[in-house]
């Protein structure tokens, strides 16, 4: 019974049927009917222009994103536990060309206005400083937490004032609108986000995710970017199909909600064994490696996390029953 992580759920149906639906001649790379629908589809989505790119990673999706918004001898700053400064692997150096990532602190991997204006009012303003040109957020957070539109709002109206680009890692974006019920571009465009990394895989795509520019103009280099980086798949229209086959009926929204409401099971379980309160689909309880080996020893797989914490993840497809097992064991520790 897995719980390990949303990467390693099963493809959607429907996202294996619109594979299908696509295995036919058309235009290589992105020239395609597919691929050339994905500006016109997420346009309609967000209820603004955007342009849309896909990439077949989330860490391509992010770092394609801060190359846009950093020169190479700019700065970025994020979380100190952000995806990008632990588990990316070194790439958003690489895809920037040496962009140095400032690191700033906050409850459940959130920033703040105030943590991030400690960061970057001690950088002095010389050339002998990196300067600060971008901030990344994720949404949801490396933790579960949620940003609300106010929130993301607030560090937009910062990144306005000092004239930095903002960027959202929306590896799980999809559970956190699920939560918030808020339109995808309130917690987007509306809030000041410049580019956003659109997770698919984890919600229930196979080799897809959508790169959202909502300020015109950066979008054009990040295609030679892609390009360079090796990233410009030449059939194209399969990562366009998985997209667009999650857009249809609000599947993604759909998949998110069904992934959030087994985490809330487990959630309501766990009582004051959370760690984090849980907002999408990831769960964080304290339990000691005694606790953690008796769970395994009932068939749950999962990660273990910090010191005497784990991690739980629910998916999409997460079996209900299998999901009642889980809460039932954990309070039976």
């Amino acid at each position: 019974m897995r719980f390990f992580s949303d990467n390693a759920a099963p493809v959607h149906p429907k996202v294996m049927a619109a594979l299908a639906e696509a295995n036919g001649l058309d235009t290589a790379y992105d020239g395609d009917a597919r691929s050339q629908a994905l500006d016109g589809r997420l346009s309609d989505l967000f209820g603004t222009q955007v342009t849309a790119i896909w990439v077949p990673t989330g860490t391509a999706a992010n770092c394609l994103a801060l190359a846009a918004l950093c020169p190479p001898h700019g700065g970025i700053v994020c979380h100190r536990d952000a995806h990008i400064q632990n588990d990316e692997g070194g790439a958003p150096e690489f895809y920037t060309h040496g962009a140095k990532l400032y690191l700033a602190d906050g409850e459940g991997a959130k920033l703040t206005p105030d943590t991030i204006a400690t960061v970057i009012d001690a950088i002095a303003n010389d050339v002998h400083r990196v300067q600060p040109h971008a901030v990344s957020i994720t949404n949801a957070t490396e933790y579960g937490r949620v940003y609300t539109p106010d929130e993301v709002a607030a560090i937009g109206a910062l990144a306005r004032e000092r004239g930095l680009g903002l960027h959202m890692d929306g590896a799980r974006f999809a559970n956190a609108v699920a939560t918030l019920g808020c339109t995808p571009a309130e917690v987007t465009w509306q809030a000041g986000v410049d580019a956003l990394s659109f997770g698919f895989v984890k919600n229930g795509a196979m080799s897809a995710e959508a790169l959202v520019f909502f300020k015109p103009g950066l979008a054009g280099a990040t295609l030679h970017r892609r390009k360079r980086a090796g990233l410009l798949v030449s059939k194209g229209r399969y990562l366009a199909a998985q997209v667009l086959s999650m857009l249809d009926d609000d599947l993604w929204l759909d998949n998110a909600r069904a992934a959030n409401a087994s985490a809330a099971t487990i959630a309501a379980a766990a009582g004051a064994r959370l760690v984090h309160p849980v907002e999408a689909n990831e769960v964080f309880l304290r339990a000691t490696p005694d606790e953690a080996a008796a769970l395994r020893a009932q068939g749950f797989d999962f990660y273990d996390w910090a010191a005497g914490e784990i991690r739980l993840v629910t998916a999409w497809d997460s079996p209900a029953e299998q999901v009642a097992l889980l809460a039932q064991a954990i309070t039976q520790l």
